[in-house]
């Protein structure tokens, strides 16, 4: 049967049911699953990142999980790259690759490519290490804020690896990073994609958050989080850093309550699923959905 669509993604908010969408499709079509997750590419972070169980897997084929230690660099440019190749390994096995995921930066990337950068700087990177050590990320921040403004804004203060990247950038090409992206426009897609997003009703969505926060210290986030602390991940570790992660590690190493962790948890998750409901209205030509079973017959149309 030909394919009518290049590429099927699947997007929506953290909990809105991506991948029991996917999971619906895969009990009629031949499809395997390249996951577009940031975090679900960790080796060993299982829990708070929600992956897929190995039943869940067996059922539909996932990639692109557990492909990286923790404390490696992962980005968008590496996730477009290797999900073009799976897209292509799919594909020569006559099966379907559909994109699920909800990390928007990584979608755009694989369908627009990405701006025009210099390769990394192992000197500059060095340079940066010692300033880090000596005066902290926080210094290296105000830095960015003082050459690109814009590019600071976007990036939080821990997030060693975009900081860096940024500033390299800057020293490498004299221009600033959030210019470069203006420029590259993301106007011409490079994939004939649609893009279908799973958007439940806010009180839905928040209710299915905190619920699923509860299941996660149910199924042992705090257990979890102990074990890649001892296997010698630092908590200053950007996977360290996001969302549940960083609130365990308080609770481990203060007198944060398991009460207040799991509050601060579920407080941060609903406005990350925010943030990202936000990034998906601004794009264009993706389809919204509040239910998962419209969703699946407006997809169906596609395979």
């Amino acid at each position: 049967m030909a394919r009518k669509t290049s590429l099927v993604i699947i997007t929506g908010p953290t909990c809105s049911g991506k991948t029991k969408l996917a999971l619906a499709l895969g009990k009629q079509y031949p499809i395997e699953v390249i996951s577009a997750d940031s975090m679900q590419v960790y080796k060993y972070m299982d829990i708070a990142t929600a992956k897929p169980t190995l039943k869940e897997q067996d059922i539909v084929p996932h990639h692109l999980i557990d492909v990286i230690e923790p404390d490696k660099e992962f980005n968008a440019g590496m996730f477009a790259e290797m999900a073009q190749q799976k897209i292509e390994e799919i594909r020569s096995r006559k099966k379907i690759p559909i994109v699920v995921g909800g990390t928007g930066l990584y979608i755009k990337a694989l369908i627009y490519g990405l701006c025009p950068a210099p390769p990394r700087s192992e000197q500059l990177r060095s340079t940066f290490k010692k300033i880090i050590e000596e005066k902290g990320i926080s210094y290296m921040h105000h830095m960015l804020e003082k050459l690109d403004p814009d590019a600071a804004a976007g990036i939080t203060q821990k997030d060693r690896t975009r900081i860096v990247r940024a500033l390299e950038i800057i020293f490498l090409t004299g221009k600033k990073p959030s210019s470069i992206q203006k420029s590259h426009g993301f106007e011409s897609p490079q994939i004939n994609a649609k893009i279908f997003c799973l958007l439940p009703e806010r009180s839905l969505l928040y209710s299915r958050i905190d619920k699923r926060v509860n299941e996660m210290i149910e199924a042992g986030l705090i257990e979890e989080t102990k074990r890649l602390l001892d296997m010698g991940y630092n908590s200053e570790l950007r996977s360290m850093q996001t969302l549940a992660y960083k609130h365990v590690v308080d609770h481990l190493t203060s007198s944060l309550s398991i009460e207040e962790t799991i509050r601060l948890i579920q407080r941060d998750t609903r406005r990350y699923a925010k943030r990202q409901i936000t990034w998906i209205k601004a794009q264009e030509n993706i389809k919204f959905f509040d239910d998962i079973e419209n969703a699946k017959l407006a997809i169906e149309k596609c395979l």
